[in-house]
């Protein structure tokens, strides 16, 4: 039996809490697979905070400053559960100049930060493994990393935020409102009191910019990623594309057209028999387009303690095999391409437009006429009438290009009374 490998957790909440649970109910199969004992000895935690009984069950002693298990020369790794990107960022830094090797689950800091973080890494010959940062107990980074190193990946399409799509789930098979949807998700504890990251796809968008590295080597900005959330999606809208038959996911996106990539978040109508459709309440799943295998989807829960720190405890272990054999200081991902954004006029899609006009003649031939002008088809229609005064219009259009409809949008706002309800991109069969 080898020497046991001592780790440092930086933060004790309900993730830190499952990686102590993981690591003692696994015990067994965690020493045989790497040779020996893999347990936590310090935790740092907030002064004010009690969690001695948790400290007295898992045989780990509290600290309240990061030194504590900086200067502990007997741990060599240190997993970050804080959350936010202060002070995670600089305890993290701090880590790595100390010669730890780091775990961390905090998407917001590396999808910000990542590359700064990676690099030090590299700098100072120590490993940074993030696999629960994206869709919680799904392993798909690593899957990415590894198992489709040899393909060539072309879509990355994921379902990977629980709360949104929990929401969405209520919307379409209860025919409920976004309000009360929202209501019911932070009831149940799935959406926070203020939702504004995961209802405004920003969530979302952190996950993709860390897609976007593993599968296509790009590093995406946030800046750089069109983000649309799901915040006042009428309930009509959801049960039209369901008429029409298609489910509406807030889906993140990273898409790759010849050296160029597109990387959006947004709901987007899903075909019925597509495999993302069938992805309900809480549950992630990750859909993969590429040339060697075709198509593949990764689904599980996306957040939750154990799924989260099961992901953890694997990157614990993936480290401590990696110090075995000397092989640290090499990135998580080593695939790198300049990074590349498609235009928008390259960038092509259906959609689903969503308007209410004057319930009068000669209304919709002035659409048909803007559409016509900027030269793009519409392959369904349906009018359903308003209030009298006004009725509302959804058409799902041919494929054309962002750059068309950003100019149908401006033209029916300079041209027309309409009130323009929704826009939404529609996933090709």
């Amino acid at each position: 039996m080898e020497k046991t490998v001592k780790v440092g957790l930086l933060g004790l909440g309900v993730v830190g809490t499952g990686v102590l649970e993981i690591l003692a109910d696994h015990q067994e199969k965690i020493e045989k697979s790497i040779g020996g004992p893999l347990v936590v000895t310090k935790a740092l935690v907030r002064p004010e905070e009690d969690k001695q009984a948790l400290a007295d069950k898992y045989h780990l002693e509290l600290v309240t400053e990061l030194e504590a298990i900086l200067n502990d020369p007997e741990i060599s790794i240190i997993v970050e559960v804080m959350g936010r990107i202060e002070p995670a960022k600089t305890f993290i830094k701090q880590a790595l100049i100390a010669g730890k090797n780091v775990v961390t689950a905090n998407k917001d800091l590396l999808a910000q930060h990542g590359s700064e973080l990676v690099d030090l890494a590299r700098e100072q010959q120590r490993n940074l493994y993030y696999e629960a940062s994206v869709a919680g107990g799904i392993p798909i980074l690593r899957t990415i990393a590894n198992s489709l190193a040899a393909d060539d990946i072309t879509e990355v399409l994921g379902i990977v935020n629980g709360t949104t799509n929990y929401m969405l789930t209520k919307m379409v098979q209860e025919h409920r409102s976004y309000e009360e949807t929202l209501k019911e998700a932070q009831a149940l504890g799935f959406a926070e009191s203020d939702p504004t990251n995961d209802v405004d796809g920003i969530d979302a968008a952190y996950k993709m910019v860390i897609l976007s590295k593993f599968a296509f080597g790009m590093t995406i900005t946030m800046d750089q990623v069109k983000i649309k959330g799901i915040r006042g999606l009428a309930a009509e809208d959801v049960s039209i594309a369901d008429q029409l038959g298609y489910t509406v996911k807030l889906i993140g996106s990273t898409i790759k057209q010849d050296d160029t990539i597109s990387v959006e978040v947004g709901p987007i109508l899903v075909p019925h028999k597509h495999p993302l459709a069938s992805i309900h309440n809480e549950m992630n799943a990750v859909f993969v387009k590429s040339s060697g295998i075709g198509e593949s989807m990764y689904y599980g829960p996306g957040a939750g303690a154990r799924p989260t720190a099961t992901s953890i405890v694997a990157d614990l272990m993936t480290i401590v095999n990696k110090m075995k054999k000397n092989t640290v200081g090499h990135r998580f991902t080593g695939y790198t391409q300049p990074t590349k954004i498609t235009p928008p006029s390259e960038n092509i899609s259906k959609y689903f437009l969503s308007l209410e006009m004057p319930d009068e003649a000669g209304q919709f031939l002035k659409l048909a006429e803007i559409m016509t002008e900027t030269q793009v088809g519409f392959e369904q229609v349906v009018q359903e009438k308003g209030d009298g005064e006004n009725a509302r219009v959804v058409l799902i259009t041919h494929e054309t290009s962002e750059t068309k409809m950003l100019t149908i949008q401006q033209e029916i706002k300079d041209k027309t009374s309409y009130k323009i309800l929704s826009l939404m991109k529609v996933m090709g069969e």
